[in-house]
């Protein structure tokens, strides 16, 4: 009951959340604050919750060669989907061309004054040495500070291995290690409580600062964006569920708290602690979520794959340039490893996509045009990401052959007798109204 509260609270959230700005917008403006608050409120919980249980669940698992094993078929996997998600991104890209013809309602003054300031704090190049490197932390307080995952990721793994290797002197460690694990869940319940205000705040600043009217502005845009986005979770998520003998509906349905939090807030990190209870409610071993989820948010974020290639060909669309075949799969081989750093920092899609045009010598326009409407595209290519991740743990658990059935029909039998209470509840107090 009170997962079916908090939703119907995240929707009215959402809902009053737009009213506000568009009918108030310089008040809506300064709601901000309090996504601001929530956001800050779900960092903290990242790294304790991540190390605990990433430590836990593979020491606890005790068999560090499986662990490799699961590191290569996971490895294996991202790559396959993040490839067919770039091939979606420019077949839809191709299909709808949402840079023809772009430009000639908008002022290339201000855009170019856009690009010119985008441009002076934008100096990042993503090489593949730099993200071998980046993967490596100094100091794990340093990775924490930063909330950099895979280097906590990193971290873990070793810190597990080593208590692996030392045995039952280390015990004691893992024990405190799984009750900071448990605290830390229950911490993040406490911290969901806020997340309706914390929506408000987000939803009703974006619509106040940039009004309902930049929809239809950019609607191409982002219409194929969503289009092809919607295309990857039927065509790839879908199927694969299938494949691995899950329902997708049930996933879903399991996922829907977490899913809008991702949406609304167009941050995984709002979203990631929650996602990774309920995997494991859902009847994928502690293990294999804490492992496959962080390692998901920097090699296998399949939204923000396929917005890249889209946004390259927009790009080289509204300059007029034409990108042939040979040129888009060099394309699509680049950001095979340039989107392997877009985890953990705010528009850093960008960013990527600023140094993608550069080295193949496209005008970053299309950059400061898409600055705009970020905070709209990234909520739908954040919530692609979650799902996507999630599906992937359900897909490595089944391949180990340790995915639980019985847990996940649990699961899902809860999920409907809550959602039916909630009906009843809703029924009853109207019925007492009329």
């Amino acid at each position: 009951m009170k997962h079916s509260k908090l939703t119907a609270l995240i929707f009215i959230a959402l809902f009053l959340g737009v009213l506000v700005g568009h009918f108030a917008p310089n008040f809506a403006v300064k709601m901000k604050p309090f996504a601001d608050i929530f956001l800050r409120m779900v960092k903290m919980i990242i790294a304790p919750l991540l190390f605990s249980t990433l430590v836990v669940g593979i020491a606890g698992h005790g068999d560090a060669k499986r662990l490799g094993k699961i590191g290569l078929k996971t490895i294996i996997y991202f790559e396959v989907v993040t490839t067919l998600a770039l091939i979606i991104g420019l077949t839809m890209g191709n299909i709808f061309k949402p840079g023809v013809g772009f430009v000639s309602g908008t002022s290339f003054h201000a855009i170019q004054m856009q690009e010119a300031g985008l441009m002076a704090a934008t100096h990042a190049h993503t090489s593949i040495g730099t993200m071998v490197t980046d993967i490596f932390p100094t100091s794990v307080i340093d990775a924490m500070a930063k909330g950099n995952l895979l280097q906590i990721v990193v971290f873990s793994i070793f810190f597990a291995l080593a208590i692996c290797a030392v045995g039952k002197k280390a015990q004691p460690v893992l024990d405190i290690l799984n009750s900071v694990s448990q605290i830390m869940f229950k911490f993040t319940e406490y911290v969901m409580y806020f997340a309706p205000l914390g929506i408000f705040g987000a939803i009703a600043a974006t619509v106040g600062a940039n009004g309902l009217a930049v929809l239809k502005n950019y609607f191409k845009i982002i219409g194929a964006l969503y289009s092809a986005l919607a295309v990857f979770v039927i065509l790839v998520l879908f199927i694969v569920c299938k494949i691995v003998k899950i329902s997708f509906r049930n996933l879903l349905r399991a996922l829907q708290e977490p899913a809008l939090l991702a949406f609304t807030t167009a941050s995984s990190e709002a979203a990631f602690p929650k996602a990774m209870e309920i995997m494991e409610s859902f009847g994928v071993p502690k293990n294999i979520v804490g492992f496959v989820m962080p390692t998901g948010y920097t090699f296998n974020l399949d939204g923000s794959t396929l917005y890249l290639a889209m946004a390259v060909l927009f790009s080289s669309q509204i300059v007029g340039i034409n990108l042939d075949l040979n040129q888009q799969l060099i394309i699509m081989l680049a950001l095979m490893l340039t989107s392997k750093g877009i985890a953990g920092v705010p528009r850093v899609s960008l960013i990527v996509l600023a140094g993608t045009l550069a080295s193949f010598n496209i005008p970053i326009l299309g950059v400061a045009i898409l600055l705009g409407i970020d905070q709209i595209l990234d909520m739908g290519r954040t919530t692609v990401n979650l799902v996507g991740n999630c599906v992937a743990t359900v897909v490595i658990a089944r391949w180990e052959k340790v995915f639980d059935y019985d847990k996940m029909k649990e699961f899902v039998k809860l999920s409907k007798a809550q959602s039916i209470g909630a009906d009843i509840e809703r029924f009853r107090k109207e019925h007492e109204r009329n």
